[in-house]
């Protein structure tokens, strides 16, 4: 698929909005759903990048940046990966392809994170120098420069992607043998696995455990929709919030901690 002037423009903009909010982290536009949706929705592409975002988004929630570790970037990730659909022009049957394409560049665009943060602490020393010499404006200026450094650090290779254009990119997918896709698709389904494994390996616990079950069994029901879904959990939510405050579980053998799963479970 050819992009014209204006969705290039959109394109890049999105990239370097994904780029400042990963330090931000105000509006989100860093998170693969959102990236992938805003790309798709500027490109003509909006279903087969929801459904690209909202599977790359199960991936990234097991990422995070726990003390000098820094996880994977998911900015890059979401972005390159939402042009690449786009420009394969393979629509809904390239997702799994762009998935698997994903993950590796999320390890890749780690360079260039660590690239940003070294010159950022550079900055750093520059601002306190200004702000000894009382400079409010020198201040604001070095820090908008390392917030600008940040989008840049997505916007730049989105760009690079785009003036590459949508011939080579195509040219790439259509000649990947079929054993090839085949293997990027079920990889890519493995990585969404282990993402998901991820965060209920950090969020599970006694008193969560019965919900991820309960939650399960009512995704199986293919009658309830997911409006009625999260109707149920938004009731089970206000169920567990008024049961915390009665404290205990009610039978005079609870241990009365506030936790009424948590008492009901010690009981058994």
């Amino acid at each position: 698929m050819d992009l014209n002037f204006i969705q290039v423009i959109l394109v890049i903009i999105v990239a370097f909005l994904a780029g400042v909010e990963g330090i931000l982290d105000e509006f989100h536009f860093h998170q693969p759903v959102v990236a992938c949706t805003l790309i798709g929705l500027v490109t003509g592409n909006l279903a087969a990048c929801l459904i690209l975002g909202g599977s790359l988004q199960m991936i990234a929630l097991g990422w995070a940046n726990i003390g000098a570790a820094v996880a994977p970037d998911a900015a890059l990730a979401s972005v390159a990966s939402a042009i690449i659909l786009v420009l394969g022009g393979q629509g809904k049957a390239g997702v799994s392809s762009a998935i698997a394409i994903a993950v590796p560049l999320a390890v890749a665009g780690l360079l260039l994170t660590i690239i940003c943060r070294t010159l950022a602490t550079a900055l750093v020393h520059l601002m306190d120098a200004a702000a000894k010499d009382g400079n409010i404006r020198k201040m604001e200026f070095w820090h908008l420069l390392a917030i600008c450094m940040q989008g840049l650090r997505i916007a730049i290779p989105a760009g690079l992607i785009l003036a590459i254009g949508a011939g080579p990119v195509r040219s790439l997918l259509h000649a990947m043998p079929a054993w090839l896709t085949d293997g990027l698709a079920i990889g890519g389904g493995m990585v969404v696995a282990v993402g998901y494994a991820m965060v209920i390996n950090m969020m599970a616990t006694r008193e969560v455990w019965p919900f991820f079950a309960l939650g399960f069994v009512l995704a199986t029901v293919s009658e309830i929709t997911l409006i009625g879904l999260g109707a149920i959990g938004c009731a089970i939510a206000l169920i567990y919030l008024a049961l915390s405050k009665q404290g205990g579980s009610g039978n005079g053998g609870g241990s009365n901690t506030g936790d009424p799963v948590g008492d009901i479970i010690d009981n058994y």
